[in-house]
């Protein structure tokens, strides 16, 4: 299965993995899952890192060459993707949530969150 990791799973995955949940460390641990980050989650590091955001102060370099150095693929942010965010339904307005649903939607990924509203998406969003 294509596990698509929200930006705080992946930034926990990276940085403090006490905080992930049981089920979460399960998914991401399993040989079988591929797991993916977006381009909209490096984005959105860098955009909140610079405006001083503290739960955002991972150098956005050093966590895109950790990822994939781990084994994570990265998944490009395609017209597809963004025309996609067009048929969501008015849930959430965070422009860098709504892509990373539409991506695992187009793409045939399990959007894993840890966000409540995130995870009332239909399709395939999954809170852990």
């Amino acid at each position: 299965m294509i596990l698509l990791l929200d930006t705080h799973l992946l930034l926990w995955a990276a940085g403090c993995p006490e905080r992930l949940s049981q089920a979460a460390r399960r998914m991401i641990a399993d040989p079988r899952n591929a797991l993916w980050f977006s381009a909209a989650s490096i984005w959105e590091i860098t955009i909140k890192r610079g405006l001083g955001r503290p739960d955002f102060r991972v150098d956005p370099h050093l966590l895109r060459r950790g990822l994939l150095e781990n084994g994570y693929t990265e998944l490009p942010i395609t017209s597809t993707h963004v025309l996609a965010t067009a048929h969501l339904p008015p849930i959430h307005k965070d422009p860098f949530d709504r892509i990373l649903v539409a991506q695992a939607e187009s793409e045939g990924a399990l959007l894993l969150t840890s966000d409540e509203t995130v995870a009332r998406y239909p399709g395939p969003v999954r809170k852990v």
